[in-house]
């Protein structure tokens, strides 16, 4: 019961939404947060990947997508170094996670500039 309602918040959708090339593993709570590995297969090598969820206010669910270029030989070693890496990111920058990457509103920003000299 308890995975089918997991599935219901974080289902199996996020593969299309990604472009990942595996499926998502079960959710891990972590401090509030979900942690879901879903790494990238890369010629028989997996690339540590995944999502960083907290369910917000008014039904919203939070999301990060978490990616490193650390690549091992085995899924279930992927998922576990996944696991350890998203606690530690979770530890150092917590919510801010969420926040709006202020270089993609300079890039942003400098694009227009650009555009706008033209």
């Amino acid at each position: 019961m308890l995975k089918k309602i997991l599935s219901g918040l974080f289902g199996s959708h996020s593969q299309a939404a990604s472009g990942a090339t595996t499926d998502a593993a079960e959710p891990v709570e972590y401090k509030g947060y979900w942690i879901v590995p879903q790494p990238d297969n890369k010629s028989g090598q997996y690339r540590v990947s995944g999502w960083i969820r907290k369910p917000g206010t008014s039904e919203e669910t939070l999301e990060h997508r978490f990616e490193r270029s650390d690549m091992l030989p085995s899924r279930e070693a992927c998922d576990a170094m996944m696991l350890t890496k998203a606690q530690r990111y979770i530890d150092e920058v917590g919510e801010a996670m969420f926040e709006p990457d202020p270089r993609r509103d300079t890039e942003m920003n400098s694009t227009d500039m650009n555009s706008a000299d033209r």
